[in-house]
Protein backbone atom coordinates (compact mmCIF):
# COMPACT_ATOMS: atom_id res chain seq x y z
CA UNK A 1 0.00 0.00 0.00
CA UNK A 2 2.85 2.37 0.82
CA UNK A 3 5.28 1.38 -1.92
CA UNK A 4 6.65 4.46 -3.65
CA UNK A 5 8.81 4.31 -6.78
CA UNK A 6 10.30 7.79 -6.44
CA UNK A 7 13.13 8.62 -4.07
CA UNK A 8 15.26 5.52 -4.76
CA UNK A 9 17.54 6.95 -7.40
CA UNK A 10 17.96 10.53 -6.22
CA UNK A 11 19.89 9.94 -2.99
CA UNK A 12 23.67 9.65 -2.76
CA UNK A 13 24.43 5.93 -2.99
CA UNK A 14 28.02 6.57 -1.89
CA UNK A 15 26.84 7.97 1.43
CA UNK A 16 26.85 4.66 3.27
CA UNK A 17 24.47 4.59 6.21
CA UNK A 18 24.78 2.68 9.42
CA UNK A 19 22.29 0.83 11.53
CA UNK A 20 21.21 2.03 14.97
CA UNK A 21 20.23 -0.13 17.93
CA UNK A 22 16.53 -0.85 17.23
CA UNK A 23 15.72 0.34 20.76
CA UNK A 24 16.71 3.85 19.63
CA UNK A 25 15.99 3.59 15.91
CA UNK A 26 14.20 6.57 14.39
CA UNK A 27 13.81 5.84 10.65
CA UNK A 28 12.38 2.44 9.69
CA UNK A 29 12.71 2.15 5.90
CA UNK A 30 10.27 -0.19 4.16
CA UNK A 31 11.65 -1.83 1.03
CA UNK A 32 9.44 -3.81 -1.35
CA UNK A 33 10.56 -7.42 -1.09
CA UNK A 34 9.66 -8.02 -4.73
CA UNK A 35 12.34 -5.51 -5.75
CA UNK A 36 15.56 -7.22 -4.74
CA UNK A 37 17.53 -4.69 -6.76
CA UNK A 38 16.62 -2.02 -4.17
CA UNK A 39 17.98 -3.85 -1.12
CA UNK A 40 21.57 -2.66 -1.53
CA UNK A 41 20.47 0.95 -2.05
CA UNK A 42 18.41 0.75 1.13
CA UNK A 43 21.40 -0.47 3.12
CA UNK A 44 23.47 2.43 1.79
CA UNK A 45 20.80 4.89 2.93
CA UNK A 46 20.58 6.83 6.18
CA UNK A 47 17.89 4.50 7.52
CA UNK A 48 18.40 3.46 11.12
CA UNK A 49 16.65 0.17 10.33
CA UNK A 50 15.93 -1.40 6.93
CA UNK A 51 12.71 -3.45 6.79
CA UNK A 52 12.28 -5.74 3.78
CA UNK A 53 8.54 -5.80 3.14
CA UNK A 54 6.81 -9.01 2.03
CA UNK A 55 3.39 -7.86 3.23
CA UNK A 56 1.39 -4.86 1.94
CA UNK A 57 3.82 -3.84 -0.79
CA UNK A 58 3.67 -7.25 -2.47
CA UNK A 59 0.79 -8.60 -4.55
CA UNK A 60 -0.45 -12.07 -3.53
CA UNK A 61 0.92 -13.65 -6.71
CA UNK A 62 4.40 -12.30 -5.90
CA UNK A 63 4.55 -13.28 -2.21
CA UNK A 64 6.65 -16.39 -2.72
CA UNK A 65 9.18 -14.76 -5.03
CA UNK A 66 9.48 -11.75 -2.69
CA UNK A 67 10.14 -14.08 0.24
CA UNK A 68 12.78 -15.86 -1.83
CA UNK A 69 14.46 -12.50 -2.57
CA UNK A 70 14.57 -11.73 1.14
CA UNK A 71 15.93 -15.17 2.05
CA UNK A 72 18.74 -14.86 -0.51
CA UNK A 73 19.62 -11.46 0.93
CA UNK A 74 19.72 -12.81 4.49
CA UNK A 75 21.64 -15.91 3.40
CA UNK A 76 24.37 -13.58 2.15
CA UNK A 77 24.99 -12.55 5.77
CA UNK A 78 22.73 -9.50 6.02
CA UNK A 79 20.77 -8.93 9.22
CA UNK A 80 18.03 -6.54 8.16
CA UNK A 81 14.45 -6.70 9.41
CA UNK A 82 11.44 -8.15 7.58
CA UNK A 83 7.79 -7.08 7.62
CA UNK A 84 5.89 -10.36 7.56
CA UNK A 85 2.30 -11.08 6.69
CA UNK A 86 -0.25 -10.93 9.48
CA UNK A 87 -1.36 -13.79 11.69
CA UNK A 88 -4.12 -15.76 10.01
CA UNK A 89 -3.11 -14.93 6.44
CA UNK A 90 -2.12 -17.75 4.08
CA UNK A 91 1.53 -16.61 4.17
CA UNK A 92 2.20 -16.02 7.87
CA UNK A 93 3.34 -19.53 8.80
CA UNK A 94 5.55 -19.90 5.72
CA UNK A 95 7.13 -16.49 6.35
CA UNK A 96 8.08 -17.47 9.89
CA UNK A 97 9.28 -20.94 8.94
CA UNK A 98 11.64 -19.45 6.37
CA UNK A 99 12.94 -16.79 8.76
CA UNK A 100 13.38 -19.17 11.70
CA UNK A 101 16.75 -20.35 10.40
CA UNK A 102 17.92 -17.04 8.97
CA UNK A 103 20.01 -14.08 10.15
CA UNK A 104 16.98 -11.75 10.30
CA UNK A 105 17.47 -8.89 12.75
CA UNK A 106 13.82 -8.69 13.73
CA UNK A 107 10.32 -8.72 12.29
CA UNK A 108 7.57 -6.19 11.92
CA UNK A 109 4.32 -8.12 12.30
CA UNK A 110 1.46 -6.67 10.26
CA UNK A 111 -2.17 -6.30 11.34
CA UNK A 112 -1.73 -7.10 15.03
CA UNK A 113 -5.13 -7.18 16.71
CA UNK A 114 -4.57 -9.35 19.77
CA UNK A 115 -1.95 -10.70 22.14
CA UNK A 116 -2.09 -14.10 20.40
CA UNK A 117 -0.81 -12.60 17.17
CA UNK A 118 2.42 -11.62 18.92
CA UNK A 119 2.84 -14.62 21.19
CA UNK A 120 2.25 -17.17 18.41
CA UNK A 121 4.78 -15.35 16.25
CA UNK A 122 7.27 -15.27 19.11
CA UNK A 123 6.92 -19.03 19.60
CA UNK A 124 8.03 -19.61 16.03
CA UNK A 125 10.77 -16.97 16.13
CA UNK A 126 12.23 -17.22 19.65
CA UNK A 127 14.68 -14.49 20.64
CA UNK A 128 13.67 -12.39 17.62
CA UNK A 129 12.43 -8.85 18.40
CA UNK A 130 8.91 -8.19 17.15
CA UNK A 131 7.51 -4.79 16.27
CA UNK A 132 3.72 -5.05 16.60
CA UNK A 133 2.18 -3.04 13.77
CA UNK A 134 -1.29 -2.03 14.95
CA UNK A 135 -3.47 -0.92 12.05
CA UNK A 136 -7.15 -1.25 13.02
CA UNK A 137 -9.68 -0.04 15.57
CA UNK A 138 -9.77 -3.56 17.02
CA UNK A 139 -6.03 -3.49 17.51
CA UNK A 140 -6.09 -0.03 19.07
CA UNK A 141 -8.71 -1.14 21.60
CA UNK A 142 -6.33 -3.90 22.70
CA UNK A 143 -3.09 -1.95 22.45
CA UNK A 144 -2.33 -2.04 26.19
CA UNK A 145 -2.46 -5.84 26.20
CA UNK A 146 -0.50 -6.04 22.93
CA UNK A 147 2.23 -3.81 24.35
CA UNK A 148 2.52 -6.05 27.41
CA UNK A 149 2.57 -9.29 25.41
CA UNK A 150 5.59 -11.52 25.74
CA UNK A 151 7.54 -10.92 22.56
CA UNK A 152 6.48 -7.34 21.81
CA UNK A 153 9.59 -5.23 21.30
CA UNK A 154 8.06 -1.96 20.05
CA UNK A 155 4.71 -0.73 18.80
CA UNK A 156 4.15 0.79 15.36
CA UNK A 157 1.16 2.72 14.02
CA UNK A 158 -0.16 1.59 10.63
CA UNK A 159 -1.82 4.86 9.77
CA UNK A 160 -3.03 4.07 6.26
CA UNK A 161 -4.93 0.92 7.16
CA UNK A 162 -6.16 2.50 10.40
CA UNK A 163 -7.68 5.39 8.49
CA UNK A 164 -9.21 3.00 5.99
CA UNK A 165 -10.67 0.94 8.83
CA UNK A 166 -12.07 3.88 10.79
CA UNK A 167 -12.78 6.49 8.13
CA UNK A 168 -10.57 9.04 9.93
CA UNK A 169 -8.82 11.82 8.05
CA UNK A 170 -5.09 12.56 8.28
CA UNK A 171 -5.29 15.76 10.33
CA UNK A 172 -3.01 15.46 13.40
CA UNK A 173 -5.91 16.50 15.63
CA UNK A 174 -8.04 13.67 14.23
CA UNK A 175 -5.37 11.09 15.01
CA UNK A 176 -4.34 12.61 18.34
CA UNK A 177 -6.24 10.05 20.40
CA UNK A 178 -4.73 7.11 18.51
CA UNK A 179 -1.17 8.42 18.75
CA UNK A 180 -1.62 9.12 22.45
CA UNK A 181 -2.77 5.54 23.01
CA UNK A 182 0.39 4.23 21.36
CA UNK A 183 2.70 6.37 23.46
CA UNK A 184 0.94 5.65 26.74
CA UNK A 185 0.74 1.90 26.08
CA UNK A 186 4.44 1.74 25.19
CA UNK A 187 5.45 3.71 28.27
CA UNK A 188 3.24 1.68 30.61
CA UNK A 189 4.73 -1.57 29.26
CA UNK A 190 8.31 -0.26 29.61
CA UNK A 191 8.87 -0.42 25.85
CA UNK A 192 10.91 1.99 23.73
CA UNK A 193 8.88 4.78 22.18
CA UNK A 194 6.28 3.87 19.57
CA UNK A 195 6.99 4.11 15.84
CA UNK A 196 4.70 6.45 13.91
CA UNK A 197 3.29 5.67 10.49
CA UNK A 198 4.71 6.97 7.22
CA UNK A 199 4.16 10.20 5.36
CA UNK A 200 3.14 9.68 1.76
CA UNK A 201 4.57 12.10 -0.78
CA UNK A 202 7.85 13.81 -1.54
CA UNK A 203 7.29 17.23 0.03
CA UNK A 204 10.16 18.02 2.37
CA UNK A 205 8.02 20.51 4.28
CA UNK A 206 5.19 18.01 4.72
CA UNK A 207 7.61 15.35 5.97
CA UNK A 208 9.24 17.79 8.40
CA UNK A 209 5.87 18.85 9.78
CA UNK A 210 4.70 15.25 10.08
CA UNK A 211 7.87 14.24 11.92
CA UNK A 212 7.38 17.15 14.32
CA UNK A 213 3.88 15.79 15.03
CA UNK A 214 5.37 12.38 15.79
CA UNK A 215 7.80 13.94 18.24
CA UNK A 216 5.07 16.07 19.83
CA UNK A 217 3.13 12.90 20.64
CA UNK A 218 6.17 11.24 22.21
CA UNK A 219 6.78 8.82 19.34
CA UNK A 220 10.47 8.13 18.80
CA UNK A 221 10.45 6.34 15.45
CA UNK A 222 8.75 6.75 12.07
CA UNK A 223 8.24 4.46 9.10
CA UNK A 224 9.86 5.76 5.92
CA UNK A 225 8.90 4.89 2.35
CA UNK A 226 12.00 6.01 0.43
CA UNK A 227 15.66 6.46 1.40
CA UNK A 228 15.50 10.22 0.95
CA UNK A 229 12.93 10.49 3.76
CA UNK A 230 15.33 9.03 6.33
CA UNK A 231 17.66 12.01 6.97
CA UNK A 232 14.74 14.34 7.72
CA UNK A 233 13.12 11.80 10.04
CA UNK A 234 16.42 11.15 11.83
CA UNK A 235 16.97 14.85 12.36
CA UNK A 236 13.41 15.48 13.47
CA UNK A 237 13.47 12.68 16.05
CA UNK A 238 16.94 13.39 17.43
CA UNK A 239 17.87 15.98 20.06
CA UNK A 240 18.09 19.43 18.51
CA UNK A 241 21.10 21.72 18.83
CA UNK A 242 19.04 23.88 21.16
CA UNK A 243 18.25 20.91 23.41
CA UNK A 244 21.89 19.81 23.52
CA UNK A 245 23.01 23.33 24.38
CA UNK A 246 20.40 23.54 27.14
CA UNK A 247 21.52 20.21 28.61
CA UNK A 248 25.18 21.19 28.67
CA UNK A 249 24.42 24.60 30.15
CA UNK A 250 22.15 23.04 32.78
CA UNK A 251 24.88 20.67 33.98
CA UNK A 252 27.46 23.49 33.97
CA UNK A 253 25.15 25.59 36.15
CA UNK A 254 24.37 22.59 38.37
CA UNK A 255 28.08 21.99 38.98
CA UNK A 256 28.72 25.67 39.71
CA UNK A 257 26.04 25.48 42.39
CA UNK A 258 27.78 22.58 44.10
CA UNK A 259 26.19 19.62 42.35
CA UNK A 260 23.47 19.25 45.00
CA UNK A 261 19.73 19.09 44.47
CA UNK A 262 18.43 22.63 44.89
CA UNK A 263 14.68 22.28 44.40
CA UNK A 264 11.97 19.92 43.19
CA UNK A 265 12.57 20.68 39.51
CA UNK A 266 16.20 19.53 39.53
CA UNK A 267 15.51 15.79 39.43
CA UNK A 268 13.31 15.87 36.29
CA UNK A 269 15.69 18.35 34.65
CA UNK A 270 18.66 16.07 35.38
CA UNK A 271 16.74 13.18 33.83
CA UNK A 272 15.84 15.22 30.76
CA UNK A 273 19.39 16.52 30.31
CA UNK A 274 20.86 13.02 30.67
CA UNK A 275 18.38 11.65 28.14
CA UNK A 276 19.22 14.39 25.63
CA UNK A 277 22.98 13.84 25.91
CA UNK A 278 22.71 10.05 25.91
CA UNK A 279 20.63 10.15 22.73
CA UNK A 280 22.99 12.65 21.11
CA UNK A 281 25.89 10.30 21.78
CA UNK A 282 23.96 7.32 20.42
CA UNK A 283 23.15 9.23 17.23
CA UNK A 284 26.67 10.62 16.83
CA UNK A 285 25.73 14.25 17.44
CA UNK A 286 28.39 16.52 18.97
CA UNK A 287 29.97 13.67 20.89
CA UNK A 288 33.35 15.28 21.44
CA UNK A 289 31.95 18.49 22.89
CA UNK A 290 30.36 16.98 25.97
CA UNK A 291 32.07 13.60 26.50
CA UNK A 292 34.21 15.14 29.24
CA UNK A 293 31.15 16.22 31.22
CA UNK A 294 30.68 14.63 34.62
CA UNK A 295 28.31 11.68 34.64
CA UNK A 296 25.16 12.38 36.62
CA UNK A 297 22.79 9.86 38.10
CA UNK A 298 19.46 9.88 36.30
CA UNK A 299 16.40 11.00 38.19
CA UNK A 300 13.92 8.28 39.15
CA UNK A 301 11.29 9.66 36.77
CA UNK A 302 10.99 11.01 33.24
CA UNK A 303 13.43 8.41 31.91
CA UNK A 304 13.29 5.79 29.18
CA UNK A 305 12.63 2.25 30.47
CA UNK A 306 14.11 -0.28 28.06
Amino acid sequence: MYDQSSGWDSHDTHDVGFRIDPVLARSWLLVNGAHGDKFAAAVRSRADIVVLDIEDAVAPKDKTSARDNVMRWLAAGNTDWVRVNGFGTPWWADDLEALSSSSVGGVMLAMVESVDHVTETAKRLPNTPIVALVETARGLERITEIASAKGTFRLAFGIGDFRRDTGFGDNPATLAYARSRFTIAAKAAHLPGAIDGPTVGSSALKLSEATAVSAEFGMTGKICLTPDQCPAVNEGLAPSQEEITWAKEFFAEFERDGGEIRNGSDLPRIARANKILDLARAYGIEVSEFDDQAVHVAAPSDTYHY
